[in-house]
Order: structure tokens, then C-alpha cells, then sequence
């Protein structure tokens, strides 16, 4: 492909992705904007808290969704069907097996999680009945975190952004209909969020079901091949250093709040509303992390090296791009848009003082997301670990140094993490590549890795 169609390819894929990601942001607020109408602060922080625990708990899972994009393109890129639909087979069996253990765990899970928040009285009495009902909402989100992975590794992305769009629209007329005209109050919230869960997993395995590599599915359950112990070990070794990746992210994230909360009440929630700022940016960079998962690891697959080389270089200049005007945006409106997140004067003051890391955050961090789509689409997870554990150390010894500096040292130290993530990912870089593309195997008997037209984005 020239440059431009280049450009196109990775918009296509992106944009959709980018949609996705900010329709999935938002389905929380829905829950919180219709409890909000009854007037009642403790349903409402009882939504919150659920939530909250609900989506900790869930979300170091998501590594079902990055490795099965990963597996899934690289088989795309091969032209193998059965190999896609393998992918697809384990992949539900492995979140099957996560469903039924969280099952199993949740007589513990839930006491334990809302001690965890400090719930108490009748808060922890309404958020435990959100709970109760939203838990059994895990399974469904874990089977569309596959099934959304695996029609992105075949590059429908569009079609997963309308599952998306719709999946929130049913999803809000239910809230509005069982909190409010109902008055199922808080557990009129929870039915709504586990009942468009399971729309959505309706929605997504019938748009799987249409594809060609998913009607051997059922075949390739009874094939040996499927549950070779070396592709197990594979998909479990790419699913465990991504499940380290996220808590190590995590562990990040609570140091820069906790180093907020030392500096008192107000920058806290100055902070918070930075973050927010910060996570809209990397919600719109993110669509260019699922291109390059996507293009990277069709490229891989095919053994198409110098293919790949242009696909880190164009994805890394699209997301560039972006990221230089979202920058601009902050630097230009920022002090108004966090003036959007509070009607405190002291915490809009501070917000203000502190918008310029909000601007800078794209622009040091866009690097680090767009080598993680590459690490994860080439099954690199290993090195993408280590380069988020060297990040890491290097920014708890930048938060001490830093600490002279206070609000200031904490962002510094913070926006160093993002740099010192892309910094390590580019140096490793070159090696993976050239190791990667050497040690490819012949294709089996019967595999073309010839360049072919991959399935149009859709």
C-alpha cells in the first residue's frame, strides 16, 4: 500500500475503535445520571461504590480482549481460518473459566469489595443489592470482552461500534424506565446494566456467527489442534503478562491519587479532574493502539517485515498528529473544561495552575500507547511487562526526587512514567523485530503467507 491508502487502513480501523472506546466510557453515566433525578446522595453513592468495585474487579480481565485481537489478526494475516476460529474457541473457554471462578468467589468477593470502600450502614445495605444483582453481569462482560476482540482482530470494527451505540441506547431507555417510571431505585439500575450486557452479548455473538471462521467453530472444538498444549500455554503466557501489565498501570495510578490525597482535599480533586482530562485524551489514543494491534499483527502473521516497519512509523505519525491537537485543545480551553468538573472556585483555581500537564500528558504519552498496540499485536507481552515494571521504578524514585516540587513533582514525576515507558519500548524495538521475523517457521503444508487482501474494515 502507497502512504495515503496506508493512512486510510489505519484511520479505518482507528476512528471506529476511538468511537468504541468513548461509548464504553460513558456507559457509567447514564447509571449515575438517572439516580442522580431521585434525590437520594445515599443510592446515589451506593451506584457509585458498586460500580466502582464491579469495574475493579473486572477490568485486570481485559486482557481477554488485547490477546485475542493479537491472535486473532496474526491468524488473519497467515489466511487461516481455522486458526481464527481456534483462537476464538479457547479464548471463550478461558473466559468461561474466569466467569465460573469469580461465580464460586462471590460470597467472598462482595463483603470483602465493599470493605475495601469503606461502605457502611445503609450504604453498604443498597450497594450490596447492586451488587448482588450486577455480578452476574461478569460472565456476559468477559464473553463480549472475547467476542469484541476477536471482530476487531478480523477488523470489523465498525460493526462493533454500532453493537456499542446500541448496546448504551437500550441501556439507557431501561434506566429510564425501570429507576424512573418504575421506581426500582437502585436495583432498577443494576437490572438495567446486566440486562444490556446480555443484550450485547446477544447482539455481538450474532454478528460473530456471520463470519466465515466462526461456523467451524463447533468443528474445531473436537480438534485436537485447539488444545495443543503449546497454543494454550501460549494464549495463558500472552494473558498473564497482560494481567501483570494492568496491575502494574494500576499500581501507577494509585500512587499519583495517594500523592495527591498527601497535599490535602483540594488538590485531590483538582487532581481528579486532571485525570479525567488525561483519560479522554488516552481514550482517543487508544483507537490508534487498536490499529496497530490490528495491522502489526496481520503483518507479523503474514511475515511481511518491511510492511511492518511502515506500520509502526504511520501508526506512530496518525496518533502524533492527534495527540499534537489535543494538546492544543487543552492548552487553549483547558482551564474551561475543568471549570466543567466542579463548582468550587479553590478547585477550579487549582485545576487551572496545574492544566498545562493535562496538555502535555498526549504528547509524552503518545509513544507508549501506540508501541503497546505493537507489543500486543506481535505477542511481545513479555517485553511490554518489562518495560512497564522499568517505567514504573523509575517513577516511584521520581516521586521522591520530585517531591520539592510538590503538585508539580507529582504530574513530572507522572508524565516521566508515560516517557520512560515509550523510551524502553523503542529501545526494545528493533531486537523483537528482528528476532520475530527471523525465527518465523515455514507455513505448514497447505498456508500461503503471500501478501493477500485482509477483510475490509467493517
Amino acid at each position: 500500500m502507497r502512504d495515503g491508502a496506508l493512512q486510510r487502513t489505519i484511520l479505518a480501523i482507528a476512528l471506529p475503535a476511538m468511537l468504541t472506546s468513548v461509548a464504553t466510557a460513558l456507559f457509567g453515566l447514564a447509571d449515575m445520571w438517572v439516580i442522580g433525578r431521585l434525590g437520594d446522595a445515599v443510592a446515589q453513592g451506593a451506584v457509585e461504590v458498586g460500580a466502582k468495585l464491579l469495574m475493579t474487579l473486572l477490568i485486570v480481565f481485559n486482557f481477554l480482549r488485547s490477546s485475542t485481537v493479537a491472535l486473532t489478526a496474526q491468524a488473519a494475516g497467515r489466511d487461516v481460518e481455522a486458526a481464527q476460529a481456534e483462537v476464538l474457541v479457547r479464548a471463550l473457554v478461558a473466559a468461561a473459566a474466569i466467569g465460573a471462578l469469580l461465580l464460586l468467589a462471590m460470597p467472598v468477593v462482595i463483603p470483602a469489595g465493599l470493605r475495601m470502600f469503606s461502605a457502611t450502614g445503609p450504604l453498604a445495605s443498597l450497594a450490596q443489592d447492586y451488587v448482588a444483582i450486577r455480578y452476574w453481569g461478569g460472565l456476559p462482560w468477559l464473553f463480549n470482552a472475547v467476542l469484541t476482540g476477536w471482530l476487531i482482530g478480523r477488523r470489523r470494527v465498525r460493526a462493533v461500534l454500532v453493537v456499542e451505540v446500541a448496546a448504551n441506547l437500550f441501556h439507557i431507555l431501561l434506566d429510564l424506565g425501570l429507576v424512573l417510571g418504575l421506581g426500582l431505585g437502585v436495583a432498577g439500575v443494576a437490572i438495567a446494566t446486566l440486562s444490556s450486557e446480555a443484550a450485547k452479548l446477544v447482539a455481538l455473538a450474532a454478528m460473530a456467527a456471520r463470519e466465515r471462521p466462526a461456523r467451524s467453530a463447533v468443528a474445531v472444538v473436537r480438534a485436537r489442534r485447539t488444545w495443543d498444549v503449546g497454543e494454550l500455554g501460549r494464549l495463558l503466557r500472552l494473558n498473564r503478562d497482560l494481567f501483570g501489565r494492568t496491575l502494574l498501570l494500576m499500581t501507577a495510578t494509585v500512587l499519583l491519587t495517594r500523592a495527591g490525597a498527601q497535599q490535602g482535599a483540594v488538590v485531590l480533586a483538582a487532581n481528579a479532574i486532571l485525570y479525567q482530562l488525561f483519560i479522554l485524551s488516552a481514550l482517543l489514543l487508544d483507537g490508534f493502539e487498536t490499529a496497530a494491534q490490528v495491522l502489526c499483527g496481520e503483518a507479523l502473521g503474514a511475515g511481511r517485515k518491511a510492511e511492518f516497519k511502515r506500520l509502526v512509523r504511520a501508526v506512530l505519525i496518525s496518533a502524533g498528529v492527534v495527540a499534537l491537537a489535543i494538546a492544543l485543545v487543552y492548552a487553549l480551553a483547558g482551564p474551561r473544561l475543568a471549570a466543567s468538573f466542579s463548582t468550587m472556585p479553590a478547585v477550579v483555581a487549582t485545576a487551572h495552575a496545574y492544566i498545562g500537564w493535562a496538555a502535555l500528558l498526549p504528547l509524552v504519552g503518545v509513544a507508549s500507547f501506540v508501541f503497546d498496540g505493537v507489543f500486543i499485536g506481535s505477542s511481545w507481552t513479555r517485553a511490554m511487562l518489562l518495560s512497564m515494571g522499568w517505567a514504573l521504578a523509575g517513577f516511584l524514585v521520581l516521586l521522591v526526587v520530585a517531591r520539592p516540587w510538590g503538585n508539580h513533582g507529582v504530574w513530572l514525576a507522572f508524565s516521566l512514567f508515560f516517557l520512560l515507558r515509550g523510551v524502553g519500548q523503542a529501545i526494545l524495538l528493533p531486537g523483537l523485530v528482528r528476532r520475530s521475523f527471523a525465527s518465523l517457521d515455514p507455513p505448514p503444508e497447505g498456508e500461503d503467507r503471500s501478501p493477500r487482501p485482509c477483510p475490509a474494515p467493517g
